[in-house]
């Protein structure tokens, strides 16, 4: 029997272990070492990971990035709020989860609740290979749109929701679906019966589209609004005026009261930089400019700054770099070390293109319950970087998990039995006639980035410099030249591989894929046969500069064999620049009720239901995206030569050579960015012949007024101001009222100048003065006032009064009208196609705007600069239209 004794008796031993204590130590220890995070995805399901304190935050990415199954894992991130947190400020912003920091430095004593999000907002849905993460995107666009971080018109908003609809409850359905069957689904921010009424009307409308077709549609037209993408940084401009900043695919934007005012994009931006409370951007130097533009911008607080500096940062490298550039230890080097080292767009797009694709089948989450009469009005423009998660369903059970498929030819998660698959060409097995149908994920529309936009070195915290960059070195462009898809089909049960070609008229043209059908084995091949691919080989063939006829039997070939098994070796549609070949109207028009197709004399008729159709749906603007910007068959040696090119305002805005103005007695020589564009009236002798050119330069303000004396013109319409948001965009060639400006050749004097009562429109009258002949004409003056760069006119009403008044003004219908912008383009070609639009209407011709912009860049490229010019033309267009048929 062991005796108690004393604690004296261990006082002087020689040593002592204390067990209790250091388990109890070990204890703690290991509780401190274990951090719980619950992740909120963007159904609203939640994980809770388990991970070690010390880890980065690259750990835990990577383990929510294998919960999920996410392959294209690069576009999204990790969110968390400051609200809770001790190292916080107070504010209520969410901060990405850094990569490169310990997860614990970075939370602190937060709740440990982090929400999965989109980071990099893909310019483009195609590029997305995988539905799973396209889901992921219109999750989180749909998300963005219902929590209020989107503004958009009503119409677009419908729209939108009508595509939720679709992929949610599939077709419409009469015996189904009721009256109020979307009265229990939040589909819109402050949603009505009435809206709910146009949401199902649209609805009927996208019959056969299966939830991926609805989502890609989905996802293809909120990828046009201005807010796509954008998280929104507090700041003020030089003016202390209140605006916002966000950071996007395309570069810098600026909005002011939720407009967006302007964009300084990734191309014209050198260095972008903070110091303090103060962020910089310094600006590419243009041609015609002999100094730097530096814009400086004040945020509310140092944090906040940088922030702004390290999102510009990662975003360039993500979309415009190939690779992060390389991890450099400068042991003295001042300012932040931040750098982005994650996989680039680039490289998440060379990866899932070489690895293929793998078919999945995932739980699609639907949408939130709708609660009548308690919808929050979407937050302001303030509070658009906070969390706000709406009430929902609770998700079920893995219902963002997915299912991996190991058979060879896998099928969809979702197939439709009522799919048309009748297919009777030779050429690949696809029905030419078919109706225009939804979008495919395989169609690759055009980026359109602005050629004359106005997308900075202080000492300062962070400097970071993008490099240069054109569109030969686009990630893009080198991605489609440098890989070649090897694509292997076999026949269905009927023979056919589903697709169509076109091409091979001569051996220069190439052979390309024209049509691919739904749900057939070009279709549903990994990797997926596209629109725009050119066959480069069939079955080991080299058919580069094959004929049609030749490509067509090596088909047929194909199918006699046993296995009928097709080897195809294609160039990606990105690899080259193709027009595409769309023809308005893509369908006939058929009126409600059986009633006959309307006659030849109602084709006035049909363009304009064939116009209210595609505005409503967006078609129209679809199209208008995939049409050539320039003629890839048109050179422009001429404006490139070393005496002609500080000539032209911008470097990517200049005229073709079979089309241009050419100066016969200039004194600078015969060079002039300028381009005749003929708008011919079909049944009448009309033909409206425009000069579009650019803001002439202060060097070139000569060749202006030569080339008005030379081409004998009498009008000149002007669509911008000097200055727009500070930066010179036309220089003052004529002279104040009662004084005279003389040149070489001639003398321009100012007889009379007169506002109209709105303030928008300024007009002049000039007296032209030919100093060899002495002979004197006058010139008529034009300014529109009201119109900003690279947006549109305020309003319609003003807009229509003023090509009026254009076409009111013209005294010679054999002189060329000269109408021109800052670049000579965008503005410049709407005016001339909503002239040509009226005309048409008076001759009883119909109006397919997408053709008038395709003849006006047949004569100069980029005519008509964006998607929102474009809309807004196609709506005046309609309103001209609607109010001539009142009256």
């Amino acid at each position: 029997m062991i005796e108690s004794v004393s604690k004296r008796a261990f006082r002087g031993s020689s040593g002592t272990y204390n067990v209790h204590a250091l388990e109890l130590a070990a204890a703690r220890e290991r509780k401190l070492k274990g951090l719980s995070v619950t992740v909120r995805f963007l159904d609203d399901a939640e994980y809770v990971f388990h991970v070690d304190n010390r880890v980065k935050g690259s750990v835990l990415l990577e383990l929510v990035y294998q919960h999920l199954e996410l392959v294209e894992k690069d576009y999204f991130g990790l969110q968390y709020s400051e609200d809770s947190c001790i190292l916080g400020n107070g504010s209520s912003w969410m901060r990405w989860l850094d990569p490169s920091k310990s997860i614990k430095k970075q939370l602190g004593n937060c709740q440990n609740q982090l929400y999965f999000r989109v980071k990099f907002y893909v310019s483009d849905p195609s590029k997305l290979q995988e539905e799973y993460t396209r889901y992921q995107f219109y999750l989180q666009l749909r998300r963005d749109i219902l929590e209020g971080r989107i503004q958009l018109a009503p119409s677009t908003a419908i729209l939108l929701a009508s595509y939720t609809v679709q992929s949610e409850l599939g077709d419409f359905q009469p015996e189904e679906h009721g009256p109020n069957y979307l009265s229990n689904l939040q589909l819109v921010p402050n949603q009505t019966e009435e809206i709910e009424k146009k949401i199902s009307e649209l609805h009927k409308l996208h019959t056969g589209q299966l939830p991926a077709d609805a989502e890609f549609n989905f996802l293809d037209h909120a990828k046009r609004i201005d807010m796509y993408g954008v998280e929104l940084h507090k700041a003020k401009d030089n003016a202390h005026k209140e605006i916002q900043l966000g950071v996007t695919h395309l570069g810098l934007v600026v909005f002011q009261n939720g407009v967006r005012i302007n964009l300084f994009s990734w191309s014209k931006i050198m260095k972008i930089s903070f110091k303090r409370k103060r962020f910089f951007i310094q600006l590419r130097r243009e041609p015609s400019e002999n100094y730097d533009t530096l814009l400086g911008f004040n945020m509310e607080t140092y944090r906040s700054s940088k922030t702004l500096w390290k999102s510009c940062v990662e975003h360039h490298t993500f979309f415009r770099l190939h690779s992060p550039r390389v991890r450099r230890k400068f042991p003295l080097s001042l300012g932040s070390k931040f750098a982005y080292y994650g996989r680039t767009e680039y490289q998440t797009v060379s990866e899932v293109r070489q690895r293929g694709i793998l078919e999945r089948k995932f739980v699609r989450s639907p949408s939130k319950q709708l609660v009548k009469h308690t919808i929050c009005p979407p937050p302001s423009l303030e509070d658009k970087g906070k969390i706000g998660i709406a009430p929902a369903r609770p998700p079920g059970p893995y219902a963002h998990k997915i299912t991996s498929l190991d058979t060879k030819e896998p099928k969809k998660a979702w197939t439709e039995d009522s799919v048309d698959r009748r297919i009777s060409d030779d050429d690949g097995g696809f029905l030419e006639k078919t109706l225009e149908g939804p979008f495919s994920p395989g169609l690759a529309a055009r980026v359109i980035s602005y050629a004359d936009e106005d997308p900075p070195s202080p000492t300062s915290n962070g400097l970071y410099y993008t490099p240069p960059y054109s569109v030969s070195q686009s990630p893009t462009s080198q991605l489609a030249d440098d890989v070649s898809v090897t694509i292997v089909l076999h026949p269905d049960e009927e023979g056919k591989y589903g697709f169509n070609v076109k091409g091979g008229n001569d051996p220069n043209v190439p052979i390309l894929v024209s049509r691919v059908a739904p749900n057939t084995p070009a279709d549903k091949c990994v990797p997926r046969l596209c629109e725009g691919d050119q066959l480069m080989q069939i079955n080991g063939h080299d058919v580069s500069h094959a004929l049609h006829q030749e490509v067509v039997n090596l088909i047929q070939d194909a199918r006699g064999i046993s296995s009928g098994k097709l080897v195809l070796v294609t160039k990606p549609a990105a690899s080259y620049r193709l027009s595409a070949e769309f023809e308005e109207p893509p369908y006939q028009y058929v009126p409600a009720g059986g009633q006959d197709p309307p006659s030849p004399g109602d084709a006035l008729k049909q363009s304009m239901l064939l116009l209210a159709d595609g505005l409503a749906s967006g078609a129209l603007i679809a199209r208008y995206e995939t049409l050539y910007r320039k003629h890839p068959e048109l050179t422009c040696d001429e404006s490139c030569k070393p005496h002609n090119i500080n000539k032209n305002r911008y470097r990517d805005i200049l005229p073709y050579d079979c089309s241009r103005v050419v100066l016969k007695n200039a004194p600078n020589g015969d060079y002039i960015n300028a381009n005749f564009v003929t708008m011919s009236i079909p049944t009448t002798d009309t033909s409206n012949v425009y000069i579009a050119t650019q803001g002439p330069l202060p060097s070139t303000a000569e060749d202006f007024w030569q080339m008005i004396l030379e081409e004998e013109c009498d009008l000149i319409v002007m669509l911008t101001t000097i200055v727009e948001r500070g930066r010179a965009k036309c220089h003052k060639y004529w002279p104040e009222v009662g004084e005279a400006m003389s040149f070489v050749n001639v003398e321009v004097r100012s007889v009379r100048e007169e506002t109209d009562e709105s303030e928008s429109f300024v007009f002049r009258d000039f007296v032209l003065t030919d100093k060899e002949t002495d002979q004197s004409r006058e010139i008529r003056h034009m300014q529109y006032l009201a119109w900003p760069d690279h947006g549109v006119p305020d309003s319609p009403r003003l807009f229509l009064l003023f090509t009026e008044r254009v076409r009111k003004a013209r005294s010679r219908p054999d002189a060329p009208v000269v109408v021109h912008c800052s670049a000579g383009i965008g503005r410049t070609g709407v005016l001339v196609l909503m002239e040509t639009a009226l005309c048409l209407m008076e001759a009883g011709q119909p109006v397919y705007p997408l053709e008038i912009v395709r003849t006006m860049r047949e004569q100069r490229s980029m005519m008509i600069q964006n998607a929102s010019q474009y809309r807004f033309v196609c709506e005046s267009v309609h309103a001209a239209y609607c109010e001539k048929k009142v009256m």
